[in-house]
């Protein structure tokens, strides 16, 4: 296996963060949780910790606790395979569980190798179609988009947009929609039929500003599960982890969300009727906001009126009072939205100091 066994163990008594540096660090999506003997007490898979961010878990806290919030769920004890396994077993296994990643234990349970499916299926497609939503007018960039699309503004040296689709090639998302409205021929000229990226691109210009989901409309209702996402976001969210994620909690759409931090400039009054109860002096209060990258099911395309302006946040809502299921992925890779100036600063700094 290319990953040393090393490299995505962790101990018993370590943290949640040390298990998410561990999945970070390796890629492959999961921490195995072993013994001083290599014993297998369980998995921390990149569902759980996100789960865990936004359940509001301190970070620190010790991976034993989220080992026991996991008895008698679905993410109970982990899908293992035997020593001796060969690969086309492998693979049987993990399809028939929906995991993309073994142990492999001995007799005794102790871990002796580790297998992903990416490893035994290298170059495999991800199963989505990708929309990428470039309409905008950028109107907090001006000047700088008076004569240029949002999506055109260059960070190191290429297109905001230009790093979106590579990194949706680069997750194995070959078809891919451009959404346009604002000057489209730039992007259409600059980017054609995306051979030259290594991904097949086509077009839905909107006539009309549809909001931020109205391009759907346009399109045909596709066969797969639909990725969207904004057009002016850089960022290193993994695709593959959030369809996991999708697939898991078996979504009808996943919302990725992002933690936001804002710091109240005044003393903030708790009070039971006219009774003062505490005051908090310029508190640090933490939001989950919309990260702008969206996952559907082709079913919530009944939810999507045709040719009519509408946002997403539109979707979400009939959704939920259709009883349909919308879930949280949070983003804790890279993640930057250019849409105002001194974002748009910032990613210039990132991209010079290689973080993007």
């Amino acid at each position: 296996m290319p990953h040393a066994l090393a490299d995505v163990c962790v101990s018993s008594g370590c943290s949640v963060r040390d298990a998410m540096s561990c999945i970070d660090r390796s890629g492959c999506g999961i921490a195995l949780v072993v013994d001083n003997t290599m014993h297998l007490l369980g998995t921390i898979s990149d569902g759980d910790y996100r789960r865990a961010v936004l359940a509001g878990y301190n970070l620190d806290t010790s991976v034993n606790v989220l080992l026991e919030q996991k008895i008698n769920t679905p993410f109970d004890y982990p899908i293992t395979a035997m020593n001796g396994s060969t690969p086309d077993e492998l693979l049987d296994k993990m399809r028939l569980h929906g995991v993309r990643q073994i142990p492999i234990i001995d007799d005794n349970k102790k871990v002796i190798n580790f297998a992903r499916i990416d490893d035994l299926m290298p170059s495999q497609e991800l199963p989505l179609r990708a929309v990428v939503m470039a309409g905008g007018f950028g109107t907090r960039l001006r000047p700088l988009t008076n004569d240029m699309p949002k999506p055109m503004l260059e960070v190191g040296g290429k297109p905001v947009m230009e790093h979106v689709v590579e990194q949706l090639k680069n997750a194995g998302i070959r078809h891919v929609s451009i959404a346009t409205h604002y000057k489209p021929e730039q992007i259409e000229k600059y980017f054609g039929d995306g051979s030259a990226f290594g991904v097949q691109l086509s077009y839905v210009n909107e006539d009309k500003p549809l909001g931020t989901g109205g391009a759907l409309g346009l399109m045909q209702v596709p066969d797969s599960p639909l990725l969207i996402i904004n057009g002016d976001i850089i960022t290193h969210v993994n695709f593959r982890s959030m369809l996991s994620y999708h697939q898991e909690h078996k979504a009808d759409m996943t919302v990725a969300v992002r933690q936001y931090s804002m710091q109240v400039p005044f003393g903030v009054v708790e009070y039971d009727g006219p009774r003062i109860l505490n005051i908090s002096e310029k508190p640090l209060v933490n939001y989950m906001v919309n990260a702008g990258i969206y996952l559907i099911e082709p079913l919530v395309y009944q939810f999507i009126p045709r040719g009519e302006s509408f946002h997403m946040t539109d979707l979400i809502g009939w959704l939920r009072k259709a009883d349909k299921l919308v879930v949280g992925f949070p983003v804790t890779e890279y993640w930057l939205d250019i849409g105002q100036h001194d974002d748009y600063i910032k990613a210039q700094k990132d991209a010079k100091n290689e973080k993007l």
